[in-house]
């Protein structure tokens, strides 16, 4: 399994626990409902600005969006985490999170 998925999975699992429809929940963090999706389903990461807004809506700290459940071994984590920071996109999103903190 890809971090995105992951990462997707995570944020539906405590949107449901919150009882958020996406649709509502797409409304408290200012994005398209087909966007929540997306994310939800493995296919997009969230920009900086909407990971912080998923955070805030569901009331955890944005590193606790990338603690999972499962046993992932730390070599196969960081190998993916290297990968997807391959990406200049992604490497903007986490300097504009971080800045953010």
């Amino acid at each position: 399994m890809s971090l995105k998925y992951r990462l997707g999975q995570k944020i539906q699992s405590l949107r449901k626990t919150r009882r958020l429809t996406q649709e509502k929940f797409a409304e408290m963090i200012g994005i398209d409902p087909k966007n929540v999706s997306r994310i939800e389903n493995g296919n997009n990461y969230p920009s900086a600005d909407t990971l912080t807004a998923i955070a805030k809506a569901l009331n955890v700290d944005i590193y606790e969006l990338f603690v999972f459940k499962e046993d992932v071994p730390y070599e196969k984590m960081r190998q993916e985490i290297l990968k997807a920071m391959e990406n200049d996109k992604t490497v903007l999103y986490l300097f504009q999170m971080l800045k953010a903190m």
